[in-house]
């Protein structure tokens, strides 16, 4: 259980952490765990930002009741409607059942579908005002980022937005819940593989989300987003991320990935990583795609401009972990990065092809003619290998003098 803490004075963080759960969405890996936050407001009248997940609702009640004791909840604002935030919302009802539901269209569809019908209900759209007393609240419709019902509330009196999914993280909250009192590299790290891989396909929707937010003309002191640490100090530091990631812009660096079955791709992406290194680029990551999860790689992908990919055949077609790291970078719908492809083949090819194909749906930058080896590299494989290194050298760069 995390103590609850004043977020300001009558606004309280009642989140909890999630340390037992290995697959968020039964798909991303979760060593670090993850938080589900939540937030109260005591007021005039009492309302409460989204849930956590089923598995936490003793905790998350408990949590309400410190604060308010006897006292009713009279509203649940609802910013997102995925179960991990809305699986207490029965619970929380049963407990508080004259508790008004708040939310826009979407979100009363969404509601019903899962948990079905309720009794009380607010509907608001954009731009609309509830008021708590002191504290007012502006909504603010943000469809997907990422489901198509996302919408974040701005407190006025206070100058908090409470942002649902945008702005969070994967990675528990171990003692600190704001920026100035944990080590953000540690962090870092997971909030980028979280945007990558669960919001960065609507990259798109999340630079209308910002510009909705920068026309408003809203101040924001603090930042409280349902996953992750709560940025209260230096919030514009969130906000320059989510900006630039949703820009897909990038770092200087190379991500090598390849897929190998008796190690002789894995010798051509050495070779590539070190004429790399001769050229004079030092941020280089190499990744077997049969033993790094897919969702550490796409947040590299996410961070680094250069990609290089490599490949055996298998089955006349592409190593199948291989095939798992291209499916998911259409998915993502990454861009404007720049691309060398390597494999091997043997009895037959299938490996360097399907990458090319890769290359021609995904329409990046392709460096050079792509290198395939016959069984296992030789010289003049290897040679090939650097020559690809060198080309992508050269644009980096070249970024790097403009």
């Amino acid at each position: 259980m995390i103590k609850t803490i004043n977020v300001t004075e009558n606004i309280y963080f009642i989140g909890v952490n999630d340390r037992e759960t290995h697959l968020f969405e039964n798909l991303w890996p979760l060593e670090k765990g993850v938080s589900y936050n939540s937030y109260l407001i005591k007021d005039d009248k009492v309302a409460i930002f989204d849930t956590v997940k089923g598995s936490k609702i003793h905790e998350f009640l408990d949590n309400i009741e410190s604060i308010i004791g006897d006292k009713q909840v009279d509203y649940l604002i609802i910013n997102h409607m995925e179960p991990d935030h809305s699986g207490a919302i029965k619970s929380l009802k049963e407990k508080y059942p004259e508790l008004t539901i708040v939310g826009n269209n979407k979100t009363i569809g969404l509601l019903e579908d899962f948990y079905g019908k309720f009794e009380k209900y607010l509907i608001i759209d954009d731009g609309d005002l509830l008021d708590l007393g002191q504290h007012k609240l502006r909504f603010y419709l943000t469809p997907m980022v990422h489901w198509p019902e996302t919408m974040m509330t701005y407190e006025e009196t206070e100058k908090v937005l409470i942002s649902a999914d945008a702005f969070g993280g994967f990675g528990t909250l171990d003692g600190g819940v704001f920026d100035d009192e944990i080590n953000l590299d540690f962090y870092v790290e997971e909030i980028r593989r979280y945007y990558s891989n669960i919001v960065g396909k609507y990259s798109g929707m999340v630079q209308k989300a910002l510009k909705k937010l920068t026309d408003a003309k809203i101040d924001i002191k603090i930042i409280a987003p349902t996953h992750g640490p709560v940025w209260r100090t230096n919030p514009g530091t969130i906000i320059e991320y989510y900006n630039k990631w949703s820009k897909l812009e990038a770092e200087e660096g190379v991500v090598i990935v390849f897929g190998s079955m008796y190690g002789n791709t894995q010798k051509m992406a050495d070779e590539i990583a070190r004429a790399l290194t001769e050229e004079g680029i030092t941020n280089i990551r190499i990744y077997d795609a049969s033993k790094t999860h897919v969702s550490y790689i796409i947040s590299e992908l996410w961070r680094f401009k250069g990609v290089i990919l490599g490949s055996c055949a298998y089955n006349t077609g592409l190593f199948p972990a291989m095939e798992t790291v291209i499916h998911k970078i259409e998915n993502a719908q990454l861009k404007n990065r720049f691309l060398g492809i390597f494999g091997t083949s043997s009895w037959s090819g299938g490996g360097v092809s399907n990458l090319d194909k890769f290359a021609e749906r995904v329409k990046w930058e392709k460096l050079g003619e792509s290198v395939e080896a016959k069984s296992s590299p030789k010289k003049e494989d290897l040679e090939k290998c650097a020559q690809i290194a060198a080309r992508m050298a050269q644009k980096l760069i070249a970024e790097r003098k403009s």
